[in-house]
């Protein structure tokens, strides 16, 4: 069990748990986890973490085959930049490592923003807090697991 997993079971969210076995050679995990799923990697959503002009961490959750836009990022959080943030960062405040951090369970609960492309599939994937292993739940659920916003930030 990961964070991740137990936050969707202890608010009775509807949810599948796909594992896979992970290759550390792999270079994207999100990729990875699509290929090896059998699922469109339109479907299987990456959570990135920037940093914000004011210091402050934010999430982006947007599909494997995109790229996260800065200005589209910042702009959904009320910010006037952002930039990825640094892995240690990203590891501290997620209690995730890289490849799979979760935008649930996260230690410190940050700002989550979902790009509006998850409202095509009535499921999507994340990870499920680890590499190799994916959550499948609605993009509704996991909106409200995040009080997230929708709103476009891939390009």
């Amino acid at each position: 069990m990961t964070p991740a997993i137990n936050i969707a079971k202890k608010h009775k969210i509807s949810h599948n748990i796909h594992e896979y076995p992970h290759d550390d050679s792999s270079e994207s995990y999100g990729v990875e986890a699509a290929e090896k799923m059998g699922v469109a990697e339109a479907r299987v959503f990456k959570t990135l973490v920037v940093e914000l002009d004011s210091k402050e961490l934010a999430v982006g959750v947007i599909p494997v085959s995109s790229m996260l836009s800065m200005k589209l990022m910042a702009k959904a959080v009320g910010a006037k930049k952002a930039t990825m943030a640094n892995k240690p960062d990203v590891e501290r405040s997620t209690g995730y490592v890289l490849g799979g951090v979760s935008p649930l369970g996260q230690k410190k609960r940050l700002k989550t923003v979902v790009d509006a492309s998850a409202k095509n599939y009535s499921t999507i994937y994340i990870s499920a807090g680890r590499r190799g292993l994916e959550i499948e739940l609605s993009p509704d659920d996991l909106m409200t697991l995040t009080s997230g916003i929708l709103v476009e930030v891939s390009h």
